[in-house]
């Protein structure tokens, strides 16, 4: 065996590898192309297939996207599952991956507005320390022209506040509040919005990755874990790992809230795993995020259409469990 072999070997396989991706690419862009012009019926047929090549050969990127009340029917999940709390009892929230601060605070309106009662704490973790201090102060760009947001938002002229607003949004930040929801939640000052002082306090600002063992000991036992839309941007491997790490975060008898996610991922560790799908409002709030059900099947971190034909249907498609503990009642 000559000396040359093993790099030509290397330098055949990096070639099929390069060969492959640009099939997949034409493959993919064509599909984008004609998908809205096919017949439901084949769309019905090949989504699946075609989701499944757009999850293996996609660059997965982690987002700051996001949006206040994303998910409403996530938010009112929540506060059904603390109806039972005492009033005045503790309760310790960590959402992972808070990007610019908006899940945190949708969480903290919709808690304190139901059960002002609760001794609510939330430490939000993010592994962006500028994302975290812009997310900190709570002050994001607030227009209701498209014009003048791609203005402030257009490159060297836009102030930290504007950028960071902007940053990765296909849409305004604000799109799914109403005007009231707006004015309870913010002091809006000419074309900036700040999140209101009694909406800060009991909140904790944390720079860290959650998939760092360590973070359980930062953290503590916490009642519910949130880590929601970005495990969907980690290979498969990676996401699963880091989703056992987080587990071990919800106290016994806690919840966890996990969308945005590969569901066969979700699906695979919450079987091993031995969680309890919490089955209430379960198609509400799998279907509650409209920017993933839009993205089926076209892009990688699109979610799956809500089937109950499926044998495995109440596990599958459950964005919330529970951990450990005594099992609730349905």
């Amino acid at each position: 065996m000559s000396s040359t072999e093993p790099s030509e070997t290397i330098s055949a396989g990096r070639a099929e590898s390069r060969f492959l991706r640009r099939c997949h690419g034409h493959y993919l862009s064509v599909h984008r192309r004609i998908w809205k012009r096919l017949p439901t019926f084949l769309r019905r047929l090949s989504s699946r297939h075609l989701h499944t090549v757009v999850r293996r050969h996609s660059d997965r990127r982690q987002s700051f996207g996001t949006f206040f009340l994303r998910n409403r029917a996530e938010l009112e999940l929540m506060r059904h599952l603390l109806e039972r709390r005492a009033a005045g009892s503790k309760l310790d929230i960590s959402v992972l991956a808070c990007s610019k601060g908006a899940e945190v605070y949708s969480i903290q309106w919709a808690i304190r507005s139901a059960r002002p009662d609760l001794k609510l704490t939330i430490r939000a973790v993010d592994i962006s320390q500028e994302i975290l201090d812009f997310a900190k102060r709570g002050v994001y760009l607030r227009n209701d022209s498209e014009g003048e947001t791609a203005l402030h938002c257009d490159g060297i002229l836009a102030d930290e506040v504007s950028q960071n607003t902007c940053r990765d949004q296909i849409a305004s930040i604000f799109e799914r509040m109403t005007p009231e929801e707006v004015v309870a939640m913010f002091e809006v000052e000419g074309d900036q919005a700040k999140v209101r002082p009694w909406l800060k306090e009991g909140l904790t600002w944390l720079c860290g990755d959650a998939g760092d063992p360590q973070v359980a000991g930062v953290l503590g036992p916490q009642d519910i874990v949130v880590a929601n839309r970005f495990l969907c941007h980690m290979k498969p491997e990676a996401a699963e790992r880091c989703l056992r790490n987080i587990a071990g975060l919800v106290k016994p008898g806690g919840y966890l809230f996990v969308s945005g996610i590969d569901l066969d991922v979700r699906t695979w560790v919450a079987q091993a795993m031995g969680w309890d799908p919490v089955t209430d409002m379960m198609r509400e709030v799998h279907e509650g995020d409209v920017s993933l059900r839009n993205g089926w099947p076209l892009e990688y971190w699109g979610l799956e259409p809500f089937r109950d034909d499926r044998p495995d249907w109440r596990l599958r498609y459950a964005s919330v469990f529970q951990i450990g503990g005594q099992k609730r009642t349905q």
